[in-house]
């Protein structure tokens, strides 16, 4: 990675509904009330939509599951009510054949233009996964994704595809007058060594949840050298959310304002959901905190008590719009180029972390990249 790269800053749609704290999620049930003060509706989301353009953030993150709106259904009405920012569209691998969705792709693509990426989502909760119709076991479901991903990028760049592999056979398939315009990069997820294979092989982006910098660290490292031996560079994206206020303490005030928000009971049937997932990733954030509220601060401003009740990117940056730019230019000094941020409520969050954290944070990496530079220069000079 060249760290003359700006960080590249997304934000996140509340398709499962919006307020001002994460209440709980479950994958039959949906979300608590708490957490649904305002509806996922398509007037909601455009101004969410819309406050993340003006705000400046490249892309919008549209998450995939029960307890949300159908991110093919939702994103060309966002996209008709934008005028430029991207979105990153989750599908769960699998439920599609790849031929269908590299047509749905380059539809968007033809009708939007280059607005479009593909987050692809292997599936780490069983019970969802069958609830869907999908009965194959973990491994199994990465083996089917990479095999989706091999294809779906072959013809969104125009080519013919056959294959046939262990979940996914197709035969001369190939998309009528593709949009070559621009290539629709392929994000994806998953910390097991089943899903770090198919990262390395076939993922543009690989994306993280928000750990501690050593554990991201050792992350990157391990996938970089994954994937160097099959001649491939992936980047990297962080997903967190962000407390920011004026003042540390006024961050950390409404940190503990969630917590002390949180529905014990939405708390206690939210880890027993969480411990009979199969993701890795799930727990790896559930060891963060185990299920208890006595020890969230799990690295410098590094806060964990979102995963006592949310699934997936369970963390939070929480201080002073310096501290918290700091912290993700760290991380991105560590080799992330890419951040998907989220905060409660997403509308107003959206502003304060577009103007606030964001400027601050490209003038941490602008004076490292440029100090990195003179650095080089004065050795070759020597």
């Amino acid at each position: 990675m060249s760290l003359s790269a700006a960080p590249v800053l997304h934000w996140f749609l509340p398709t499962g509904g919006d307020g001002r704290d994460p209440g709980g999620v479950t994958a039959v049930q949906g979300r608590t009330a708490a957490a649904t003060r305002r509806l996922a509706d398509v007037d909601y989301l455009a101004q969410v939509a819309r406050a993340a353009e003006r705000a400046g953030f490249a892309k919008l993150l549209t998450p995939v599951g029960l307890g949300c709106v159908d991110p093919w259904v939702l994103t060309p009405a966002l996209a008709a009510l934008t005028e430029r920012i991207g979105f990153l569209v989750a599908f769960r691998a699998g439920l599609s054949q790849p031929t269908l969705i590299a047509q749905q792709a380059d539809t968007f693509r033809r009708l939007f233009g280059d607005r479009i990426a593909l987050n692809v989502v292997t599936g780490g909760d069983p019970t969802e996964q069958r609830a869907y119709g999908d009965h194959l076991a973990k491994d199994e479901r990465y083996a089917r994704s990479g095999e989706l991903m091999h294809v779906v990028r072959e013809l969104l760049d125009g080519r013919q595809v056959d294959l046939t592999g262990r979940h996914v056979h197709v035969e001369a398939a190939r998309l009528h007058d593709p949009a070559l315009t621009a290539p629709v990069p392929l994000y994806f997820g998953g910390a097991s060594p089943a899903a770090e294979e198919v990262a390395a092989r076939h993922a543009d982006v690989q994306l993280l949840w928000g750990e501690p910098p050593a554990a991201v660290a050792e992350r990157i490292g391990r996938l970089r050298e994954k994937a160097a031996l099959l001649g491939r560079a992936p980047r990297f994206g962080l997903r967190l959310h962000v407390i920011s206020r004026d003042t540390a303490a006024e961050a950390w005030g409404e940190a503990d304002r969630i917590l002390a928000g949180l529905d014990p009971e939405a708390v206690r049937a939210s880890q027993e959901r969480f411990a009979r997932m199969d993701s890795t990733g799930q727990a790896r954030m559930t060891a963060l905190h185990g299920g208890s509220a006595d020890h969230l601060t799990v690295a410098p401003n590094l806060w964990a008590g979102i995963g006592l009740v949310r699934e997936g990117a369970g963390t939070a940056l929480v201080g002073s719009h310096d501290e918290v730019a700091a912290r993700l230019w760290e991380y991105w000094r560590l080799g992330v180029e890419e951040f998907v941020l989220s905060g409660y409520p997403h509308l107003e969050e959206a502003y304060r972390v577009g103007e606030e954290v964001a400027p601050r944070l490209r003038a941490l990496a602008a004076a490292s990249a440029s100090a990195d530079a003179g650095t080089g220069a004065a050795g070759e000079a020597a």
